[in-house]
């Protein structure tokens, strides 16, 4: 980020968002139009206090000129040259009077300026309000053109606007000096001269900014306006407690806020009543302490919400906020929050106090201490419980939830805080000026451990992922020799494969050789519980891993991956491994697991390609740059503003939904969308590749290849019939010719939901490019010497009837639904032909049998030393694991015992839902050793 542009977001960025978060907030209730005049009311309301106070001052230095006037104009007729200088200088010295004093006259114009900036940039460039109309503007994205004259259009918002500025100058400036007005006049013409062509969206905002100047002027020609201002004050909260008694909104939160708008409304004309009538002595003047204690709290604020938060977030995995295509250091999202933190709580925060009067200053350090303490409260102790969440910083779930008694519990802690802070205020004021300081001090050490912290995990990575770039990924096959194929398709739901066969049968001619497993069970609906079993076998099935409780799971997750490319280096085999998921319990596979054995050949392929239709690159870093300091805003403040604050993921970001790259498709209904989701474009782009990467010799060399692809996995809308991404999705059609589709058995399959459409094309897409490849290796004559394993981790809950097993019958939410346990399984061996299912019963956990099988003679694991077999799975049961899928919680020694749910099945079959039970929630394994 250059120098310019920390500047404009130190400055401009805090404004700039203040806008966006107000009008996406009016917009969620209003018309585009409508909520321009609610961002120009909240706008200038906000700012009033600023500006009253701006022209006091000038007023002041109007004063403290016109008294000086008089002295001023004998010494420049009586002196001259430097005599005339250093008299001067004398005088306004003895005057108390700064030469530099006369930038006052001008401070409204100086203040006015970046908020003319920030509302330029703001609304010139506000996709939502292109094309829309409002009133007579037929659009206001651009110039209005409401005057036509001789077939010419004369644009006469602009003209309007200045004409109402000049009427509120007038006013203004009566009994000023000619200069003065002259100035206003100027300014309005400048006003008109830039506005003039700009879309009629920002010229009406400027417009009523004018209307509400003018306002305010007459306004403050009444007898006695703060008077009036404090009736209409008490009116206001009259109103607001009137339409609680009489239309109470539905809901604890809408009930509180309410209240609580009512009781601030209420709040100015009582405590002046109070003051009135008690004979109070306040002192009003700031104090030296005041201002330390303001201006602590301003810097505890900015810390914590733009520096400590933002780490905390990124450290919880630095390297997914590192772009694979573009590597630069996750610390330039913290500089963002930074910057958008003290241009808040540093530079206006600073600017609003620093031109206040001593009674207004006394009060802001008052509220700053008390929106530090519930700040850091809140973050602490509330709203810690919403999920998971990407790195856009947006929340998996699709919603929040928060119950009513947590919105009492945390205003009853914030109220006794502020009567606590209160009291502390009274009587021990130094305690909180050492207190905000010493938060300081500890805020920053917190900030600076996980600044290291990011660095260093962040070298570590790019100089691995340097060094793997280097490598150009390549799979060798042979056509003399014998190749091993393992490719595990993250996430596949293996009950649709017959019916994308049946849509496709092309696939069928793709797939032959090939035997599909339906009757395949999973030991668990994550990656991280139902990946070790594919790779390394019975020996990684969660209940044999939580019996290791001298290994982290990070290292017995490693061995599962290392297993078979071990094993086969052992027999002489070339191996390449591409994109072992969790490789070291990192989202992004780190490759060294394998330094050990430099002959093994790793590269990483997902993220690595593009086709140029996702361009959300710069999209999701423009969202990582607003929302973690939107984030930090959102944590520290009352649990009664969080669904507002977080605005479903949006952070109140107007043009979110309009911005066409954005990383992510918007769903209309089952068979409409737009957009491109990112990260499945990551995975598919890289399926597409393995025909180009593929490399073939005729050696008599032995290959190889574990290969992990997450297609199926990250899911979107694709165009049908042909199964492939597209910015615009419709599907209309298509689906209802296919509302009912069938297996070769005439088994049915309806889709109901965007979700199960998305899931049944991803799958369709998956096995579609895999067909592809096939045909490559047949152009390549490497076929039939290939032995091939199409495998995966786990399935999904696809709302399949009859596949739901509740513990609790009469309890319906409380269930698992056990297509999430199903595996997909294909294989084929060397020379095999023809498509053929086999409803045998088999586990994931059988794949290193499957490819070890008549080439490895009574393979044993390298680091376990056990058999590799597959009878485990014909006991009378077995044991299956929900558990917490974050590798960054969930790592521990043994799987967590808070987050588990223990299945059982029996009898070997995954279909008859009678097989399986619930056998044990919030535990460890109930199962004893064996």
């Amino acid at each position: 980020m250059s120098v310019t542009g920390m500047l404009y977001k130190l400055i401009i960025g805090p404004l700039e968002l203040l806008f966006d978060v107000i009008y996406a907030l009016a917009n969620r209730y209003l018309s585009p139009g409508m909520s321009l005049i609610i961002l120009s009311l909240a706008i200038n309301f906000l700012v009033l206090p600023l500006y009253n106070r701006a022209d006091a001052v000038q007023e002041e230095e109007r004063e403290q000129a016109r008294r000086m006037k008089r002295g001023v104009d004998h010494i420049k007729a009586s002196f001259k040259g430097d005599e005339r200088f250093m008299i001067l200088q004398t005088y306004y010295r003895q005057n108390g009077y700064k030469p530099y004093y006369v930038l006052r006259g001008s401070l409204s114009l100086l203040l006015e300026i970046p908020f003319f900036i920030a509302a330029y940039r703001y609304l010139s460039g506000l996709q939502m309000l292109q094309g829309v109309s409002f009133g007579p503007i037929p659009d206001l994205g651009r110039p209005d053109g409401l005057i036509r004259i001789a077939g010419h259009t004369l644009n006469a918002l602009p003209i309007l606007m200045t004409a109402i500025n000049i009427l509120s100058g007038a006013i203004y400036t009566r009994g000023q000096p000619l200069k003065n007005k002259l100035q206003l006049y100027g300014m309005a013409l400048v006003f008109l001269m830039l506005l003039f062509n700009s879309p009629s969206g920002l010229v009406f905002y400027w417009t009523l900014n004018n209307v509400f100047s003018l306002a305010k002027n007459i306004f403050l020609k009444l007898r006695d306006p703060k008077r009036a201002l404090r009736w209409m004050s008490a009116a206001c909260g009259a109103g607001v407690f009137a339409l609680l008694a009489v239309s109470p909104p539905a809901g604890m939160r809408a009930k509180l806020i309410a209240a609580l708008i009512g009781v601030v409304l209420m709040l100015p004309p009582a405590v002046h009543g109070l003051m009135k009538k008690l004979p109070l002595k306040t002192n009003r003047e700031e104090t030296k302490q005041d201002r330390i204690i303001f201006f602590t709290s301003c810097v505890f604020l900015a810390v914590l919400t733009g520096l400590l938060i933002p780490s905390a977030v990124i450290r919880s995995s630095p390297t997914e906020f590192v772009d694979l295509r573009n590597i630069r250091s996750p610390l330039q999202y913290l500089l963002s929050s930074g910057l958008l933190a003290a241009g808040t709580f540093l530079v206006w925060s600073g600017i609003f106090y620093r031109i206040a009067s001593p009674g207004a200053k006394k009060t802001m350090a008052l509220g700053f201490v008390l929106a530090a303490g519930m700040a850091v409260t809140d973050y602490m102790f509330f709203g810690k419980n919403y999920g998971d969440m990407t790195s856009k910083i947006q929340f998996e779930a699709a919603s929040l939830k928060i119950y009513n008694s947590q919105y009492l519990r945390n205003v009853l802690a914030l109220l006794g805080l502020a009567l606590l802070l209160l009291v502390l205020w009274k009587y021990k004021k130094a305690l909180i000026q050492a207190v905000c300081a010493a938060g300081c001090i500890a805020l920053l050490a917190m900030t600076v451990s996980n600044t290291i912290f990011i660095r260093r995990d962040y070298e570590t990575f790019r100089d691995r992922v340097t060094a793997e770039e280097e490598v150009n990924p390549l799979i060798r096959l042979d056509k003399s020799g014998k190749n091993v194929m393992v490719i595990m398709l993250d996430r596949s739901i293996t009950e649709y494969v017959p019916f994308i066969l049946e849509e496709r049968p092309e696939l069928k001619e793709k797939f032959d050789g090939f035997t599909y497993y339906p009757n395949t069970c999973s030991f668990g609906r994550y990656t991280n519980v139902g990946a070790p079993p594919v790779f390394g076998g019975y020996d990684y099935i969660p209940e044999e891993m939580n019996k290791r409780s001298d290994l982290l799971l990070k290292d017995k997750h490693n061995e599962a991956l290392k297993t078979m490319p071990v094993l086969f280096l052992n027999e002489g085999y070339s191996v390449t491994v591409s994109d072992p998921p969790y490789a070291d319990y990192g989202w992004i596979p780190d490759l060294s697991i394998f330094s050990d054995y430099p002959e093994i050949r790793t590269f990483n392929t997902i993220g690595r390609y593009t086709d140029g239709m996702d361009d959300s690159k710069a999209f999701t870093e423009h969202v990582r740059e607003r929302n973690l300091f939107c984030y930090s805003v959102f944590r520290c403040s009352p649990l009664l503003l969080h669904i507002d604050l977080y605005s479903g993921g949006t952070y109140n970001e107007a043009d979110y939904y309009y911005t066409k790259n954005r990383g992510v498709q918007d769903v209309v209904n089952n068979s409409v969308a737009s957009g491109i989701f990112e990260n499945f474009m990551d995975g598919y782009n890289a399926l597409k590749q393995l025909s180009s990467i593929t490399q073939v010799s005729d050696s008599g060399e032995n290959t190889f290849l574990m290969l992990y692809n997450d297609t199926p996995h990250d899911i979107m809308m694709l165009q049908e019939p042909a199964f492939e991404p597209a910015q615009e999705v419709d599907n209309t059609a298509y689906d209802k010719e296919h509302r009912v589709r069938y297996d070769q058995d005439g088994g049915e399959l309806v889709l109901k939901t965007p979700n199960q459409n998305s899931q049944y094309q991803c799958m369709a897409a998956a096995l579609i490019q895999v067909g592809n490849w096939l045909d490559t290796l047949r152009s390549l004559g490497v076929y039939d010497n290939t032995r091939i394993i199409i495998v995966s981790d786990h399935g999904r809950n696809m709302g399949r009837p009859g596949r739901q097993l509740s513990a609790d019958p009469e309890n319906v939410k409380n269930y698992e639904d056990v297509m999430c346990y199903e595996a997909l399984l294909l294989f084929k061996d060397f020379d095999a032909d023809g498509f053929t299912v086999d409803r045998t019963f088999m586990t994931n956990a059988d794949t290193p049998t499957l490819a070890t099988g008549g080439l490895i003679e009574d393979p044993v694991n390298p680091f376990t030393g056990k058999p590799i077999r597959n009878d485990f799975k014909n006991g009378p049961e077995l044991h299956i694991l929900f558990t917490n899928y974050k590798i960054a919680e969930n790592n521990g020694y043994l799987f967590d015992k808070k987050s588990s749910i223990w299945l059982t099945l029996r009898n070997g079959n995954v279909f008859d839902l009678n097989n399986w039970s619930i056998t044990a929630r919030g535990t460890d394994s109930p199962y004893p050793a064996s």
